[in-house]
């Protein structure tokens, strides 16, 4: 039994800069595990044969100290693997390595998870995905404690049955919706996934669990229903600044996190010279690219002179997430629109009513709204082939109407 640890260059995950990652990698009976040690360098500073960092500047220095430590720390568990007499493999010392306890479950691997998670943020991760997960790391940890009685349970015996309780936990204690609940679903099965590339399970459980997506009605306004609310006269300040962003988001299609954090920054002279805004989603970290409409313009001209511009520079006066939405309420009633207004609905007026209805072409659309997917975006079309649907099916009414009348 012989172990053997070595660096590498992975020249396929160079950085745009031209830095390489230095990864380790360690083989014990003819298996062998690599993970990264978070040290870049350029090709031509790294020694293949010395397997350290050329140069004798404090940088380098330091960099060869940090891979001498970690070469260190995979031979140390491997000594006491060995003495301890307890059978053992390299998982075994990777496991060890990256401070997982074989001994303890799926939250301890959901919380390594979120660790890492956590080390990314705003490099691949954003601060509202990483939210998510938490909550689902709360309801897991919760069903765990309540339902098994224990603090943790062991990731190999997650299965079917136990899946299947936590999808009832969620629905009977949260009272949540199916979509909400295949949210939760989605996270626990990556962090399985995780589970299963450590070598800690063979196969991801959620193969045999299939939870399956319920069929949403994304509601948005019409375009006689969006005029009704843009043209309305308001004297109520609170209400009409309400209506203004709610307006703006169904002709740019920012969701409300993103017109929160809406800055004078985020506004550029794009390829048509026209004023266009650049934002990265909240949500995903895709960058948008929206050209400024005209109803845009001028609401955003509209609002230069208030302090939230002045002193923050800030483009919108945009309250809280629930006051929105409350005071939604209130300029549904009074534009006599008779549909729950939520800034999600104003995103979905964009991509419906504002774009999609006027010839705009899908791809477009999904990249001004930031979709990762095409398909989230073709959802859409489909509530737009269901209005011509129903469009059609009164208008052969009313045609048949009109062929009795004549007989």
């Amino acid at each position: 039994m012989r172990l053997t640890i070595n660096f590498l260059m992975k020249k396929a995950r160079m950085k745009s800069n031209g830095e390489i990652p230095i990864y380790v990698r360690f083989t014990l009976n003819s298996r062998r595990v690599e993970l990264s040690t978070g040290i870049y360098c350029l090709s031509e500073t790294w020694d293949e044969t010395g397997q350290q960092i050329r140069g004798r500047n404090e940088k380098a220095r330091i960099l060869n100290n940090r891979l001498n430590k970690i070469e260190d720390d995979i031979q140390d568990h491997y000594n006491q693997l060995k003495s301890s007499g307890d059978d053992f493999d390299v998982t075994t010392i990777k496991n060890r390595l990256l401070n997982i306890d074989d001994s303890e479950g799926i939250l301890k691997v959901f919380d390594y998870y979120l660790k890492n998670m956590h080390q990314k943020l705003g490099k691949g991760y954003s601060k509202e995905t990483y939210k998510h997960y938490k909550s689902s790391r709360k309801r897991l940890g919760e069903f765990v404690r309540k339902f098994i009685k224990r603090k943790d349970y062991p990731v190999e015996k997650v299965d079917y049955k136990f899946l299947e309780a936590f999808d009832v936990y969620l629905k009977k204690e949260y009272k949540v919706h199916q979509n909400t609940a295949w949210n939760y679903h989605k996270h626990t099965r990556r962090v399985l996934n995780l589970a299963v590339s450590m070598d800690l399970i063979k196969k991801n459980p959620y193969s045999k669990y299939q939870v399956p997506l319920a069929e949403t009605n994304r509601d948005f306004l019409t375009a006689t229903e969006l005029n009704a609310i843009q043209d309305k006269e308001i004297k109520i300040k609170r209400l009409d600044a309400i209506r203004d962003i709610f307006v703006f988001a169904c002709y740019t299609g920012l969701s409300y996190s993103d017109i929160a954090k809406l800055h004078k920054d985020h506004l550029r002279i794009g390829i048509d010279k026209n004023e266009w805004i650049f934002i990265d989603r909240t949500k995903t970290n895709n960058r948008c690219r929206i050209p400024v409409l005209p109803v845009a313009k001028f609401i955003l001209e509209k609002y230069q002179n208030t302090s939230h511009y002045k002193v923050k520079g800030l483009l919108l006066p945009v309250l809280t997430n629930q006051k929105m939405n409350s005071y939604l309420k209130e300029l549904a009633d009074i534009c006599g629109v008779n549909k729950e207004l939520t800034m999600h609905m104003a995103r979905h007026t964009f991509a419906t009513t504002v774009t999609l209805s006027n010839g705009v072409p899908l791809e477009t659309v999904s990249k001004i709204l930031g979709h990762t997917n095409l398909k989230t975006t073709q959802i859409y079309a489909k509530i737009l082939d269901q209005k011509i649907s129903d469009d059609i099916k009164q208008l052969q009414t009313k045609l048949e109407s009109k062929k009795q009348d004549r007989i």
